[in-house]
C-alpha cells in the first residue's frame, strides 16, 4: 500500500460539514469546529497533488458564507478555474465571485482565465466565465474583455446573448466610456423573439440612457419599437412560459415602461406615439392580483413621468384612486406614496379622492397614516379648509405623540395660507394649542401670540376664550404661555365681559390674579412659562384698580425666588412700583403691532422632512438650504457668489448711526417677510439728500421706467415675471431706485410672495415693504417693491435674486442673478 495514502485522510465531505456544525449547540463549539476544518483544508491545500481540491473549496466558501475568513483559499479557486472538468471549474468560478474583489492582487490573474473561457466551444462553460465577469469587473477588467463580450452580444446563441448582454450591462456601469462601444450591437436585439434576451436588452437601453444624454436621444427612435413590443404582449393569448397570474411577461411589460418613461421624458414625440398603449395597458391589465397592481403602478408613473394627455393623467390619477380601496396594506401605501409625487402634476384630479385619503388617517398602520397626513396637507385649498381642518384636528385628538408636533405646524401654517375669516382662523389655532397640550412647538406659540395681536377686533373675544381654556388646562405649557401674554396685554376685556358672544366670560381682579399666581406656584410648569405670568401681572398692574397691592405682594415673594430670571424679573418690577411709579403707565403700555409675520419661514424650517421628492428618480423640486439671514456676513452665505473683488468702502464721514446702519459696508440682504434692519422712520435732520435716501418716494408714476432707461426682465419663469423699473435719484447720483413689479400669468394666485435681493459689499442695499403678499392669477394685478442701491464707488452692479412664494399648494423657490443694468446707470 503506497505511504501516502496511510498519513493523508479522506477530507470530509461538505455534506457531513454542514450536520457537524448546524448541530453545535454553542458559537464557541461552532467556531471549534470551523477552526478544526480550517487547519485541515489548509494542510490539504500544501499537497501539490491533491485531489480533493474541489471538495475543500466547496467547504471553504460555505465557512466564508457563515462569515469566517477563508481568504487563503482564493489562489486554490484559481487553480481549479485552470481545471477542464465542469463541475471543478463552477466551484472555481464561485468561489473567484466570492471570496475576491478589486483590491485582491490576485484578481488580476483571473482576466486570463476568464478570457479563455469565454471562447469555449461549451456553453456552459461560456456561461460560467459571463456570470464570474459580471459579478467581479474591475475598471481594467472591463476594458480588456469589453471586445470579448461585444463580440457575444451577437452570438446566435440566446442563452449566451442574454448573460452577454448583462455583462455588458455591468461594463457600461464600471465604465461609462466604453458605452459607444456596445450601441451598434444593441440596436438589433429588440427583434428578437425570445423574452430573456428582450428583458436584458431593455435593461442595457435604459442604463445606456440613463448614463448619456446621446444615447437618450438616439434611443428615441425606438421608441414604436417598444409599443410594438408592449402591444404584443398584452394582445398575445396564454403561454405557460411567460404566464404569471393570467399576466403576460410582467417584467418585461415593466422594464418597457420605465424604459418609456425615460424616452418620453420633456419629449413630445415621443410621448405622443406612447399614449395609445398605455391607456390600452391600464384598461386591459387584470387587477384581480398584485402583479397586476405592480404593471399598473408602472404605468401611473410613467404617464405622469411624460408629456402625456390630460385625460390619460387623470386615468392614472383614477388608478390609484382604486388602490386606496384595495385591501392590501402594502397597496394602499404605494397609492399614497405615488399621489403624493403626482399631486402637483394634477392636483383637480386627486382632489376627487380626497374623501378616500381623509379615511386613510384612521388606518392602524402607522406609515399609512403618515403619508395619508401629507397628501391630506397638500389638498388643502380655500374652498376645502374648513372641512379638511375638522378631519385633521379630530386625527390630532387620536393620533401618536411623534405625529402632534408636525401636525401642530402644518395646521397652524395651513390656517394661515386659507383661513375664510379671522375668527376661524383664531378658533383654530386655539383648538390646536388645547388639543395637542405639550406637543405644541415653541413656534407655533409665538406665532399664535403675534396673530393674535394682528387681531384688534377679536381682542375681547380672544382673552375671553383664552381664559376659559385657561383655566381648565393649567398643565399645558404652551396653550398656558399664549393665554398668560394675551391676559397680560388685553385683560382689561375680561373686567367687562363684552365680546358680541351669546356667553361672554367676565372675571373680577382677583379672580385674574389668582389665577396667574396658580401659574406661579405650579410646579408642573418650566420656568419660562412662569416668567411669562410675572410679566403679565406686571402689565395688568397699569390696567386694574384694586388689586395693584396684591400684585406687589407677589413680586416680593418672588423676588427672593430661587430662579435667577425669576427673582431679576421681580426685583426689578418691584423697583418700577417704589421708584418710578411715574413712568409705570407709560412703561406698561400695550405691546406694539409687529410688522411682519415670520411665520412661513419658521413653520417650513420646523415642519417634518418631506419624502416627496418628485415623480420617480427623474423629480425636478429644487431644494435649498436655509440659512439666516441675520448671522450670514455677505453674500457669499446667503446666494452663493463668488467672492466680491471690489474694495469696501470705508465710513461715511458723516457720523451718522441711521445711515451707517442702513447702508452698512456688509452685503445687504434684505426680504420681504422679515423686518428691515433699520425701519423707515423719519430720518434725522441731516440735510435734504439724506432725508430723500432715507424716506422712501411712492411707487406710483416711476413704474414707467423713469429717467429713459426702459423696463428689465429680472426673472421670467413657472408664469411670474419680475421686472426691474430703474429710476436715478435727482438728489443723489450714487443713488438709485429700482422698482420692482411682479405679475402673475397662471389661472391660480400666487401667495406667500417673498423677494430677496443681496449685492457685493462696496454697494449699499435698501429693500421697502412690498405692496401685498399674494401676486394676482392672469395678469390682473402685481406686486410693487422699492429698492434703493447706493454705489459710491461706480462699480457695475450685479444683484442675486431669491424669489420664493406658494403656488397651487406648492412652495416653490428659485435663485437667479441679474447683471445686465445699464452701463450708463452711475455714469
Amino acid at each position: 500500500m503506497d505511504r501516502k495514502s496511510l498519513t493523508t485522510p479522506t477530507p470530509k465531505r461538505l455534506r457531513d460539514l454542514i450536520r457537524e456544525i448546524r448541530s453545535a449547540r454553542t458559537a464557541a463549539d461552532e467556531r471549534a469546529v470551523v477552526q478544526k476544518e480550517c487547519a485541515a483544508i489548509r494542510d490539504s491545500f500544501r499537497d501539490p497533488d491533491n485531489t480533493y481540491r474541489c471538495r475543500n473549496v466547496a467547504k471553504l466558501l460555505y465557512i466564508h458564507m457563515l462569515g469566517y475568513p477563508a481568504h487563503f483559499g482564493q489562489l486554490e479557486c484559481l487553480k481549479i478555474v485552470a481545471s477542464q472538468k465542469f463541475t471543478d471549474k463552477r466551484i472555481g468560478y464561485l468561489g473567484a465571485m466570492l471570496l475576491l474583489d478589486e483590491k485582491q492582487e490576485v484578481h488580476l490573474l483571473v482576466t486570463n482565465s476568464l478570457k479563455n473561457d469565454l471562447g469555449h466551444q461549451t456553453q456552459y462553460i461560456q456561461s460560467l466565465a459571463l456570470c464570474t465577469l459580471g459579478s467581479i469587473c474591475s475598471t481594467e477588467m472591463s476594458r480588456d474583455l469589453a471586445g470579448e463580450i461585444e463580440k457575444m452580444i451577437k452570438s446566435s446563441n440566446a442563452y449566451i446573448k442574454k448573460k452577454a448582454i448583462l455583462c455588458a450591462f455591468c461594463i457600461i456601469r464600471k465604465v461609462p466610456d466604453l458605452l459607444e462601444m456596445f450601441i451598434p450591437s444593441t440596436r438589433t436585439l429588440l427583434n428578437e423573439k425570445n423574452h430573456g434576451v428582450l428583458l436584458t436588452a431593455v435593461c442595457l437601453i435604459t442604463e445606456m440612457c440613463e448614463k448619456s444624454p446621446d444615447a437618450l436621444t438616439h434611443f428615441r427612435k425606438v421608441v414604436p419599437q417598444l409599443v410594438r413590443i408592449l402591444k404584443n404582449l398584452i394582445m398575445a393569448g396564454y403561454s405557460p412560459e411567460h404566464d404569471v397570474s393570467g399576466v403576460s411577461d410582467p417584467f418585461l411589460q415593466v422594464k418597457i415602461l420605465r424604459l418609456l418613461r425615460r424616452l418620453g421624458k420633456n419629449d413630445t414625440e415621443a410621448s405622443e406615439t406612447m399614449n395609445d398603449i398605455l391607456a390600452q395597458v391600464a384598461t386591459n391589465t387584470d387587477t384581480s392580483k398584485n402583479v397586476g397592481h405592480a404593471i399598473l403602478y408602472e404605468i401611473v408613473l410613467t404617464i405622469m413621468g411624460i408629456k402625456s394627455e390630460a385625460g390619460l393623467r387623470v386615468l392614472a390619477v383614477n388608478i390609484l384612486g382604486r388602490f386606496l380601496l384595495n385591501n392590501d396594506k402594502n397597496i394602499r401605501y404605494v397609492a399614497l406614496n405615488t399621489l403624493l409625487k403626482v399631486v402637483q402634476a394634477d392636483y383637480n384630479a386627486v382632489q376627487r379622492h380626497r374623501t378616500t385619503i381623509v379615511d386613510c388617517l384612521k388606518d392602524p398602520d402607522v406609515s399609512i397614516k403618515k403619508r395619508a397626513v401629507e397628501l391630506s396637507f397638500a389638498l388643502i385649498n380655500t374652498s376645502n379648509v374648513r372641512g379638511m381642518m375638522k378631519e385633521l384636528l379630530h386625527f390630532l385628538e387620536t393620533c401618536e405623540p411623534e405625529f402632534k408636533p408636525d401636525i401642530c405646524s402644518k395646521i397652524v401654517m395651513a390656517a394661515e395660507n386659507h383661513s375664510p375669516t379671522k375668527r376661524w382662523h383664531i378658533d383654530t389655532v386655539m383648538k390646536v394649542l388645547v388639543t395637542a397640550g405639550n406637543y405644541v412647538r415653541d413656534d407655533t406659540v409665538s406665532i399664535t401670540i403675534q396673530l393674535a395681536a394682528e387681531m384688534k377686533e377679536l381682542h375681547p373675544y380672544i382673552v375671553q376664550q383664552l381664559f376659559k381654556n385657561f383655566k381648565d388646562h393649567l398643565d399645558e405649557q404652551s396653550l398656558i404661555q399664549v393665554s398668560v401674554w394675551c391676559i397680560g396685554e388685553y385683560g382689561e376685556h375680561l373686567l367687562t365681559g363684552e365680546c358680541g358672544e351669546d356667553e361672554p366670560v367676565q372675571a373680577s381682579e382677583d379672580e385674574v390674579v389668582t389665577e396667574l399666581e396658580k401659574v406661579l406656584s405650579n410646579h408642573n410648569l418650566n420656568e419660562i412659562t412662569k416668567e411669562y405670568a410675572i410679566t403679565a401681572l406686571m402689565k395688568l398692574s397699569s390696567r386694574f384698580r384694586t388689586s395693584i397691592g396684591r400684585i406687589k405682594d407677589i413680586m416680593s415673594v418672588y423676588g427672593k425666588s430661587v430662579n435667577v430670571e425669576l427673582q431679576q424679573r421681580s426685583v426689578e418690577y418691584s423697583q418700577i412700583f417704589n421708584k418710578f411709579d411715574s413712568l409705570r403707565f407709560s412703561l406698561l403700555e400695550q405691546m406694539p403691532l409687529i410688522e411682519t409675520s415670520r411665520s412661513k419661514n419658521i413653520l417650513h424650517e420646523n415642519s417634518s422632512e418631506n419624502l416627496l421628492n418628485g415623480i420617480s428618480d427623474e423629480g425636478d423640486v429644487q431644494k435649498e438650504n436655509k440659512k439666516n439671514l441675520q448671522e450670514s456676513p455677505n453674500i457669499l452665505d446667503i446666494l452663493d457668489v463668488g467672492s466680491p473683488t471690489q474694495p469696501a468702502e470705508p465710513p461715511l464721514k458723516s457720523g451718522v448711526n441711521d445711515l451707517l446702519d442702513i447702508l452698512g459696508d456688509v452685503a445687504n440682504v434684505t426680504s420681504s417677510t422679515a423686518p428691515v434692519s433699520i425701519p423707515n422712520t423719519q430720518p434725522v435732520p441731516m440735510g435734504n439728500d439724506l432725508m430723500d435716501l432715507l424716506g422712501g418716494s411712492p411707487i406710483n408714476n416711476q413704474m414707467n421706467g423713469g429717467n429713459g432707461f426702459p423696463p428689465m426682465t429680472a426673472f421670467n419663469k413657472n408664469g411670474l415675471l419680475v421686472e426691474f423699473l430703474i429710476e436715478k435719484d435727482i438728489s443723489d447720483p450714487d443713488v438709485t431706485s429700482i422698482n420692482i413689479k411682479a405679475t402673475n400669468s397662471t389661472q391660480s394666485p400666487m401667495s406667500e410672495f417673498v423677494f430677496q435681493a443681496a449685492v457685493p459689499k462696496s454697494f449699499h442695499l435698501q429693500l421697502n415693504p412690498p405692496s401685498g403678499n399674494s401676486v394676482p392669477p392672469a395678469n390682473s394685478g402685481s406686486v410693487t417693491q422699492l429698492i434703493k442701491v447706493k454705489n459710491p464707488s461706480k462699480q457695475t452692479l450685479r444683484m442675486r435674486i431669491k424669489i420664493s412664494y406658494s403656488h397651487n399648494g406648492q412652495t416653490v423657490t428659485d435663485m437667479g442673478e441679474v447683471n445686465s443694468f445699464p452701463a450708463t446707470l452711475w455714469q
